[in-house]
């Protein structure tokens, strides 16, 4: 498995210059995986493969939107019943509880969708930003939406996903950025090159925290939670 520094590949862990104070991480693709086609709802809306499409809904005449809207919510719906928790998922948490470091959510799911994955799967997250709360990634609005209450500033945040559009919402927030290759090889997918750090997937969470500069505390499964703290 491999882990790489977006100014190469990453030997020898030099942590973030500001203390890590709270991770963000999109949901899906990340933390579950609900297996959603993108490129399946793309052909049955017309749409070009990879093209994004809450963008591309904004674009539409009302009436096809609507139409195209109601595609969309068959394929996450049917998404959001077959999720399952991503491996080493459930370490991560751990670990950043016992840290006590805060933890939010921010996808590009609707609200009702995203609930029902993080229900599905046993995770509970407070605050959950979704495309329902306002301004979606790229735009850094519910990073900064995050960072405000929580009274960090988002240098001192973590911001973790799959896709180039939470790196790209990572970076114009000043955040430090984990892209997560998952199956697919890292360095060919967009976005990636952008990342401050590039990981397999969240099963090499020691090592992610080491990079980070994190202590590493012993996992108990006996113990195990998935509640964030707050």
């Amino acid at each position: 498995m491999s882990v790489e520094k977006r100014t190469g590949r990453f030997d020898s862990p030099h942590p973030p210059r500001l203390p890590v104070r709270g991770f963000i991480f999109d949901l899906d693709g990340t933390l579950v995986d609900s297996r959603l086609d993108f490129d399946a709802i793309c052909r049955e809306m017309g749409l070009p493969e990879g093209e994004p499409i809450l963008e591309a809904l904004e674009r539409m005449e009302p009436t096809h939107a609507r139409h195209c809207y109601r595609i969309l919510d068959r394929y996450e719906r049917e998404g959001a019943e077959r999720a399952v928790l991503l491996p080493g998922v459930p370490e991560l948490l751990e670990h950043l509880n016992r840290l006590r470091l805060r933890q939010a959510v921010v996808t590009r799911n609707s609200r009702a969708m995203a609930e029902r994955m993080l229900s599905r799967c046993g995770l509970d997250f407070d605050p959950v930003v979704t495309r329902d709360d306002g301004p979606v990634k790229p735009d850094p609005w519910a990073i900064h939406c995050i960072c405000r209450p929580w009274g960090i500033p988002p240098q001192c945040v973590v911001v973790i996903g799959d896709f180039r559009f939470d790196i790209e919402a990572g970076r114009r927030a000043g955040a430090i950025t984990v892209f997560l290759g998952g199956r697919r090889a890292v360095e060919r997918q967009p976005g990636a090159e952008q990342a401050d750090f590039r990981f397999d997937s969240l099963q090499q969470a020691d090592r992610l925290l080491r990079t980070l500069g994190l202590p590493i505390i012993p996992y108990h499964p006996s113990r195990e939670s998935t509640r964030n703290f707050r």
